[in-house]
């Protein structure tokens, strides 16, 4: 059985919170790391979803003190296409979240 990573960069244009994060994070480039494992039993490869890693702080940061939060991949694409329009959805808790 193989285990893969998917290293990519993530820009949130605007602050940004997820359910998992402690505090709000700046706007800035993230460092995200998608881990997966092998299917075995196929005729065909294919890998599930294991955990996906955000880097903090920003990958600009100058910051000394780096970590390493799991977070949800749906609860990170959701907050990207939030940033998009330019606001947080109230469900992953964001500040600047469009109130009804």
């Amino acid at each position: 059985m193989a285990d893969r990573s998917i290293e990519t960069i993530v820009t949130f244009e605007h602050p940004f919170t997820l359910p998992t994060l402690d505090a709000e994070q700046p706007a800035g480039r993230y460092r995200v790391v998608t881990d997966e494992a092998e299917i075995p039993g196929l005729s065909f490869l294919a890998y599930t979803h294991v955990a996906t890693l955000l880097h903090l702080p920003a990958v600009d940061s100058k910051s000394l003190h780096r970590q390493v939060m799991s977070i949800g991949h749906e609860a990170l694409a959701a907050a990207l296409a939030a940033d998009k329009r330019g606001a947080m959805p109230a469900a992953t808790g964001g500040v600047g979240a469009k109130e009804r």
